[in-house]
């Protein structure tokens, strides 16, 4: 089996270099590649001028007869009558190949003498390259004329050493190539700068994350360009929900601590108990199998708080109320069947939680619960959408027990605070509930109903609303 391939641990900056300088130099390069191309062509250009007026000279003083061709005076171009001076002068006819040449191209040997039988019109020109024996380049110039007779075609060719142009063409490409990787590693240099320049953002990021981790600063800081504004927003809302989540882990701890000093108390006692009176073991240890069976309810309700997300986001699942309100009465009227308390619901079919549905049961488990517990013989609960999108939700539980005292009503919703000591219970519910709508951004308030007992009112805010 072929092991998984390993990831890449280049940085940003050394990927962005590599591949900024692959372009630069495959752009350079054409560049290169163009320029000489064009100078090469220009420098051919120039040397085919410059044989056309070499070919005008050749016939403004030529004359023939009898068929040869003869000057009567020199060449105003000197290196025609000067031996080997890299200019040289031909006419020849395709038929007949060549007729004459000039004093400088007498000892010219061609590799292919067929370059002074090529077919020219009349009036044409026509550019090429030709070596000699030794296998010296020259530029090829002919041009083809009908003499005063008006009967034969002659090609007029001149001949030109290609050295010094290739000199030239040389010389340019040394200074081209040196001036472009010059400019390449300029480039190169101010590529770095302002690549460091550009990703200082992400550096200054890295270093408030190591300081975050050190414990130095408590989040990342608001002044990070409007590209990395979204990133810095989502890791500050990480960070604070990891911290709400020790601190969940925390409060947790401690209430399941608090919880069963109860039951370790009673069955301490029990223990005591059953060594003074070992006839009544029986009974003794029915209670404590009650208290252990307390104990373990206590436990895995605490350790379902624990892993409870605490965090409201538009990414969260979007929970059905309704379903979930039917399964919990469902429940609470098996428990409290002795009762028989009358429910009255009003159900939005478009209300919807936005979160985990387990905080939804949570919360909606220890309202309703207190509603059937204080609550004499009615209960009601609503739940609606809110928001101009219909993706808020606010939800009313209402009984028609004793109620809660205006001066008691923003106290038993602190952890462990009760308003009917009479009543067994922990304190802990309308906290968790508390817990539960404020870390989704909601709130929770406890007023008085119209039938006369609590009325407890949790509103949540549409996610897509946050900033």
């Amino acid at each position: 089996m072929t092991p998984p391939a390993k990831p890449s641990n280049y940085s940003i900056q050394t990927r962005l270099i590599v591949s900024f300088s692959i372009l630069l130099f495959v752009f350079l390069g054409l560049t290169g590649i163009v320029l000489d191309r064009a100078f090469r062509n220009s420098i051919e250009a120039g040397a085919a001028e410059r044989l056309q007026v070499q070919i005008y000279l050749l016939l403004a003083a030529a004359e023939m007869s009898d068929g040869e061709f003869y000057f009567l005076e020199d060449l105003q171009e000197p290196r025609f009558s000067q031996l080997n001076s890299g200019l040289y002068g031909f006419i020849s006819r395709a038929s007949l190949g060549e007729l004459w040449r000039s004093d400088s191209a007498l000892a010219i040997n061609l590799a292919n003498p067929q370059v002074l039988r090529q077919t020219v019109e009349v009036g044409e020109t026509q550019f090429s390259k030709t070596f000699d024996a030794d296998q010296q380049e020259y530029f090829v110039l002919s041009y083809g004329i009908l003499w005063e007779n008006g009967i034969s075609e002659y090609n007029f060719t001149v001949m030109e050493n290609a050295t010094p142009y290739y000199s030239e063409i040389s010389n340019f490409r040394t200074s081209l190539w040196s001036w472009l990787g010059g400019v390449a590693v300029l480039l190169l240099l101010m590529q770095v700068f302002l690549m460091r320049w550009g990703l200082s953002p992400l550096h200054r990021m890295a270093r408030d994350l190591k300081q975050i981790e050190s414990g130095d600063r408590n989040q990342l800081a608001e002044n990070y360009p409007k590209e990395l504004q979204g990133v810095t927003n989502n890791l500050n809302l990480l960070i604070e929900t990891e911290r709400k989540q020790q601190d969940r882990y925390r409060t947790t701890l401690g209430d399941l601590a608090h919880s069963l000093k109860t039951p370790l108390a009673v069955i301490a006692g029990i223990m005591q108990s059953l060594s003074r009176k070992p006839d009544d073991a029986e009974l003794q240890l029915a209670a404590v199998d009650e208290q252990l069976a307390r104990m373990n309810q206590i436990v895995s309700y605490q350790l379902q708080r624990a892993v409870q997300s605490n965090n409201s986001s538009t990414l969260a699942r979007q929970v059905q109320v309704k379903p979930i309100v039917g399964k919990v009465l469902d429940a609470l009227a098996k428990v409290y069947l002795d009762k028989a308390v009358s429910v009255s619901s009003q159900l939005d079919i478009d209300a919807v939680f936005f979160g985990d549905e387990r905080d939804l049961l949570e919360l909606l488990g220890n309202v309703l619960d207190n509603a059937f517990k204080y609550g004499r013989e009615q209960v009601t609960v609503s739940a609606k959408a809110l928001g101009a999108n219909s993706s808020g939700l606010q939800i009313i539980i209402e009984d028609d027990g004793p109620g809660i005292s205006p001066e008691k009503q923003e106290y038993v919703l602190q952890r462990g605070a009760r308003a009917d000591t009479l009543v067994q219970g922990q304190g802990i519910g309308l906290a968790v509930v508390t817990d539960i709508v404020t870390s989704y951004g909601g709130s929770i308030e406890v007023g008085v109903s119209d039938l006369g007992g609590a009325r407890i009112c949790m509103k949540f805010e549409s996610p897509l609303q946050k900033p």
